[in-house]
């Protein structure tokens, strides 16, 4: 699918859609894995994967192209169509999540957007700016990661928002949580995948700079 246009909202009215964001440096099979099992379990319309112009929390040096990593991103998920992959965040001039979703559900009031992020990230996310808002503006779905133990009450994120967590079965629900029931987040039960953008560039010195 061609990413959204930000001017038609009208589009996407009605829908519910999960955000999956990143580098996608490069995508890989567990992004696709990740994408099916959220649009499966919370009943999603789509899913939008939402490739970072640059994450503040890496140096360019880090990343390929920003072409390139859409490129990676559209080959993974093929003619799948339900899953969108976008730069839609330079069209938004946004760099944190925070920034990025405000802007998004002001673009689109009739849309219900989810953050989908695996378990690495839940662990990592005080880093980020405006991190509690995020929480607050959109339901929350962790991803299982090998390597990174996700639960209620692990981790400062996991703690702060512990009266906020929902069971595993309760991913259609959290999906379609009003703003005024927020916050809200869940971990999914997923099958573990060991694909690694990190160890693909490492077995592929020949990845795009």
């Amino acid at each position: 699918m061609i990413k959204p246009r930000i001017q038609n909202g009208a589009s996407f009215r009605g829908m519910t859609i999960g955000l999956l964001g990143g580098s996608f440096n490069p995508a890989h099979d567990g992004h696709l894995e990740m994408s099916l099992y959220a649009l499966k379990q919370m009943k999603l319309d789509q899913v939008w994967w939402l490739v970072s112009p640059q994450n503040p929390l890496k140096t360019r040096w880090d990343m390929a192209k920003l072409d390139k990593r859409v490129e990676s991103a559209k080959r993974v998920v093929g003619r799948h169509p339900r899953l969108l992959v976008t730069d839609i965040e330079t069209d938004l001039g946004t760099r944190y999540t925070a920034q990025t979703l405000r802007k998004l559900k002001r673009l689109y009031p009739r849309t219900k957007f989810v953050w989908l992020m695996g378990a690495d990230n839940l662990r990592q996310i005080p880093k980020w700016q405006d991190w509690e808002d995020i929480f607050k503006l959109v339901p929350v779905a962790v991803f299982r990661r090998p390597s990174y133990p996700a639960g209620r009450g692990l981790g400062k994120a996991a703690k702060k928002f512990d009266e906020a967590w929902n069971p595993p079965s309760q991913g259609k629900k959290v999906a379609r949580k009003t703003s005024k029931a927020l916050p809200a987040w869940i971990i999914l039960d997923n099958k573990l995948n060991y694909s690694s953008s990190t160890k693909i560039r490492k077995d592929n010195p020949s990845w795009p700079k």
